[in-house]
């Protein structure tokens, strides 16, 4: 199959008969065919993408390079926000716990801090959905100071069962991820992994989970990513990610939750895509990548589920 070329809707239609056969029968051969069809996708778009695909109820069901390390970019901070809850409800954190902060707290995007910079204080709670919902990286760093830093957040996901992510910097530099760096990155399988544990394990209580949903179908930075290819009845919710930087390529990335109108259990999507070289600004066919990859999760999943 690789080397032939395929429209969109040729990849779609592969893709929603493969999930038919994995539904029916489980089948590895169909897997195979699935992982095929993202392969394809990427020849297509030029660039290095990883992904996977996870049931709510019953975990990975396609994957592509789901474990090769990516550089997470911002989509750490939706695990960051989970772990900052799992704090507040085990009284190690008081949600409204004023973090003071100053000028010299300041970096790059920081929309919702430098409104209260003069304040000069938030909640631990505001923090958390700045973070999540805004991407703000002055609150992600003043979250990651309350649990140890990087490293500290890093032995948390080890506490949660995620083996393999990993963040040793704070933002911005944790961004800069080049060919061969470990530093600041994940697995799609290790990322969609754990968000389904913590949407539907014991770690995060009931309240918990609510607000962190809320916070992800509240966040609006990737309407244009995963969720642009899911239907608009769905009830959806992600965490975006990009970088530019020079020595390494443009990374576009999405962690994404749907909830089809049927019925039927979500699902999780994690998306890394590596551009095809480095550009000074976010090009639309690159976002589109990651669209793509929404459009075929859901009509495979749509398809799969179908009567």
């Amino acid at each position: 199959m690789i080397g032939v070329h395929y429209s969109r809707r040729d990849v779609l239609k592969l893709a929603s008969a493969i999930a038919l056969g994995i539904t029916a029968c489980g089948d590895t051969s169909s897997m195979s065919e699935l992982e095929s069809a993202l392969a394809e996708l990427e020849r297509q778009s030029g660039g290095r993408l990883g992904v996977s695909i996870a049931s709510l109820e019953a975990g990975q069901i396609a994957g592509h390079r789901a474990d090769e390390r990516f550089g997470m970019c911002s989509t750490f901070k939706l695990l960051l926000v989970a772990v900052i809850l799992l704090e507040m409800q085990e009284r190690r954190l008081d949600p409204n716990e004023r973090v003071h902060y100053t000028a010299e707290d300041i970096v790059f995007h920081a929309p919702v801090t430098e409104l209260y910079l003069e304040r000069g204080f938030m909640s631990v709670l505001e923090l958390a959905e700045a973070a999540q919902i805004t991407s703000d990286n002055v609150a992600a760093n003043l979250l990651l100071d309350l649990v140890n830093g990087p490293l500290g957040f890093t032995q948390k996901l080890r506490e949660m069962g995620d083996p393999f992510t990993r963040l040793d910097r704070y933002e911005p530099d944790m961004n800069i991820v080049p060919l061969g760096e470990v530093r600041d990155t994940t697995t799609p399988s290790a990322m969609a992994a754990t968000l389904r544990r913590l949407l539907t394990g014991t770690q995060l209580t009931e309240q918990s989970k609510v607000l962190l949903r809320t916070w992800m179908e509240n966040t609006r930075t990737g309407l244009n990513r995963l969720r642009g290819g899911f239907p608009s009845s769905w009830r959806s919710g992600d965490k975006t990610g990009t970088a530019m930087a020079s020595g390494m390529p443009n990374k576009y990335n999405d962690v994404a939750v749907a909830w089809p109108d049927d019925g039927n259990p979500g699902f999780v999507v994690a998306a890394y895509y590596e551009a095809d070289g480095e550009y000074d600004r976010i090009r639309a066919r690159d976002v589109a990548v990651l669209k793509e990859v929404g459009e075929l999760a859901a009509t495979a999943w749509t398809l799969g589920h179908d009567g």
